[in-house]
């Protein structure tokens, strides 16, 4: 893997063609990408970049690592790259709202890796957020390079591991290329650095530091290949509503939406993931790869809301290309460009590559030996880290690992029925409930046994400030992954706060996932293709012995449940009466009333919830009358004139002494909703891009003018109170948005 990295693509010169731009003398017959030796290449130099001889021996792999390689490819990459983590600092990073974050005195559950993690006072956090950002302008620039990396990672790498709940693969990818750029030469190509020191300016790179981010992107793509021949991914059933977007609308038509989900969306995911990196690796497949790549990474910032991850992917398809892509592009701009475009020039020679011959004596010193070692070692491991759960056993849940450096990306889907939070009064005995997020600022928490570990123990030392003492904290957490019944994640019977958990054992408390209940999902969809469009359905799977109890609320007038599997008892609790349901029987449910479902069978049981929300149907069929009644009146065949109370849905002001029906003011609000909603689906690119801008800059804006409040406070001292409280209006100020809620407007 890391040779291959680290040749990178094979490139031969057609007869008659001169390079472009010339060799430098520093790279000798056999020392470039794609020279070769002797009377011509060899069949694995013109498809890998160097001959298999070549990663036989230490020296000789040694000696390939440090072959003399043009900067300007790496350059570019670390341009794109720090342009992008400035843009990502105000925005997934969370400047724009950091003080909503890190208040000063907010009673908030946090979720650090390790315990000892504490967020710095609001201003500190401002100033730390402001290092990260201007070491991500130093990174793009490449002034005071190394300087500007640790002062982008040190922060980067503090926050990610401050909160888990934001992390997801790509914010972790954000941090290896980083730390990997911190080690390269990268600021040796239109850099600062380079116009202050003539010794650095545009010499040459050893070939490892292109290998190290090839090696690293190739392990991104293939292992999210790896990831995705799961069955869930392969049945269709991880992104199962994905296709209804409106970017797939070319391939509905000639394909169903139910085949664009299959072949289009998972099948193209799979294809692409597992063959990316070697299609970008090979010259005569890499203009098809970047075809691809921009297409899937293009739809990617469109369909999901994933920050600068698809630019940055993009930015790295330019590491594959031959590395003096960049010098090629500025050398056919104009003239009058050139004189501020990185030099053109072939690079000169630098100490820290392998030139062979006369260059160095052939020589190895110790320094490019632990380069090598380094990068072997690196790939290794970033092979191993996303297969290592067997060692982090109590990170795994029902998908493994501590999610964010396993590369599974979308494979799992989730969706929540019911979360229910109870305490127990420790001396008293005393039950209550919670609402499920209390104290926290993320719902992740609910999907993770650390993360519930975490928040039992938090609230075992917020509660006693409520008059509750020893609280004892149970989760009783229902939710359906890729399409399955809604089952429980943990016993609702265990304690958790006094739970054992550890990180290098399975968490006993957790409840397993029901695979084997799996092939139901094609006759749960079946069942709910048969309800009408007023009728919805949840399925659920209960293990034996447990019990759910559920509240029908007035609004569903019509509530049912039916057994699909095992047998159950139902408990109407205010009726004091049981009834006993098996296999294929169901019964009517009382609204307004409590009830409880016991499994006891001894298999899981499976059964379904059928509902109408007559409340919501009545409520449509009200508003759908008065819409008739407004187009009658417009088209002037209504026969009465309209009551006093209705004059507002034709647009006409309410008489005085008239109260305002409470369904008229529903109409008016659902009509403004979909007005506003028809307006921006029509809106024209020159509109769409007015809002994005705007939208854009009010972030960038609240977070620049918040972070220069904070560096007052720390230089001068915090003002009084009022003015804090202006300067921040000041601050959130948004224009004429602004003043949308005050006419009515919905916001949407």
């Amino acid at each position: 893997m890391a040779a291959a990295a680290a040749a990178g693509p094979a490139r031969r010169r057609r007869p008659g063609r001169s390079p472009d731009p010339p060799a430098p003398p520093a790279e000798t017959p056999g020392s470039g990408p794609g020279s070769g030796a002797g009377s011509g290449p060899g069949l694995a130099r013109r498809l890998l970049g160097f001959e298999l001889r070549d990663v036989t021996r230490w020296d000789r792999f040694v000696r390939l690592l440090h072959r003399p390689t043009d900067p300007a490819g790496l350059g570019a990459f670390r341009a794109a790259f720090g342009l992008l983590m400035a843009l990502d600092v105000p925005q997934e990073r969370g400047l724009a709202q950091l003080d909503q974050r890190f208040l000063e005195g907010l009673e908030v559950c946090r979720f650090p890796l390790l315990p000892l993690l504490r967020p710095l006072p609001l201003d500190w956090m401002y100033l730390l957020y402001a290092v990260m950002f201007l070491g991500a302008l130093g990174i793009m620039v490449g002034g005071c390079y190394r300087l500007s990396c640790v002062a982008f990672l040190g922060p980067y790498w503090y926050l990610l591991l401050l909160d888990k709940t934001s992390w997801n693969n790509h914010s972790y990818l954000y941090g290896l290329l980083a730390f990997q750029l911190a080690l390269l030469g990268a600021d040796r190509y239109g850099s600062l650095d380079g116009l202050l020191r003539p010794q650095k300016r545009n010499a040459h790179v050893p070939l490892w530091n292109y290998a190290l981010l090839r090696a690293q992107i190739f392990i991104v793509y293939f292992i999210a290949g790896l990831k995705k021949l799961d069955a869930d991914w392969v049945g269709g059933y991880s992104m199962g509503s994905l296709a209804r977007h409106w970017l797939f609308a070319p391939f509905k038509l000639v394909l169903s939406e139910e085949m664009t989900s299959l072949l289009v969306v998972h099948g193209g995911g799979l294809v692409l993931d597992l063959s990316a990196g070697f299609l970008l690796f090979f010259d005569a497949t890499r203009p098809l790869a970047l075809f691809f790549v921009t297409y899937f990474h293009c739809m990617n910032s469109q369909l999901f809301s994933i920050g600068m991850f698809p630019y940055t992917m993009l930015a790295s398809s330019g590491l594959f290309c031959h590395p003096s892509w960049p010098r090629r592009l500025c050398a056919r701009c104009p003239p009058w460009l050139r004189g501020v475009l990185p030099s053109t020039r072939p690079p000169p020679a630098s100490p820290d590559c392998h030139y062979g011959g006369g260059r160095g004596g052939g020589s190895l010193r110790p320094r490019q030996h632990l380069a090598a070692a380094f990068t072997l070692l690196y790939v290794l491991e970033q092979l191993f880290l996303p297969y290592s759960h067997f060692i982090t056993q109590g990170y795994n849940n029902w998908t493994n690992g501590l999610y964010g450096y396993s590369w599974d990306m979308m494979v799992h889907s989730r969706f929540h029925q019911h979360v229910k939070i109870t305490y127990r009064d420790g001396l008293t005995g005393e039950v209550g409930y919670l609402k499920p997020g209390v104290f926290t600022q993320s719902r992740r928490w609910k999907d993770h046994a650390d993360m519930l570990k975490q928040y039992s123990t938090c609230l075992s030392r917020l509660l006693p400030r409520y008059n509750i003492s020893e609280p004892q904290i149970y989760f009783d957490v229902w939710v359906s992954i890729n399409d399955r019944f809604q089952q429980r994640l943990v016993d609702p019977r265990v304690d958790v706060v006094r739970a054992p958990w550890s990180p290098w054992s399975r968490t006993p408390w957790l409840l397993p996932l029901l695979v084997e209940l799996s092939p139901w999902r094609e006759r749960l969809q079946e069942l709910e293709n048969q309800l009408d469009a007023h009728t919805d359905a949840v399925f659920i799977a209960d293990f034996p012995g447990l019990h759910l109890e559920n509240f029908v609320s007035e609004d569903l007038g019509n509530t049912s449940v039916r057994v699909l599997r095992g047998e159950v008892l139902v408990e109407l609790v205010e009726q004091h009466r049981n009834r006993s349901l098996r296999e294929g029987e169901g019964m009517q449910l009382p609204a307004g009333q409590y009830h409880k479902v016991h499994t006891v069978s001894a298999e899981p049981s499976c059964y379904m919830y059928v509902y109408v929300n007559t409340t919501a149907l009545a409520l449509e069929r009200d508003l759908e009358r008065l819409r008739e009644l407004r187009d009658r009146v417009r088209n002037g065949t209504a026969k009465e004139p309209l009551p006093p109370e209705l004059l507002p849905i034709v647009g006409e002001p309410l008489p005085g002494g008239v109260t305002a029906d409470p369904l008229v003011t529903t109409f008016l609000r659902r009509e403004r909703r979909l007005e506003e909603r028809n307006r921006r689906r029509e809106a024209g690119a020159a509109q769409r891009l007015r809002r994005f801008l705007r939208k854009k800059y009010h972030l960038f804006r609240r977070s620049a003018l918040m972070t220069l409040i904070s560096l007052r406070n720390l230089a001068l001292g915090r003002p009084p109170l009022e003015q804090l409280a202006q300067e921040v209006t000041f601050a959130n100020w948004r224009g004429e948005e602004e003043a949308r809620p005050e006419q009515g407007d919905p916001e949407l």
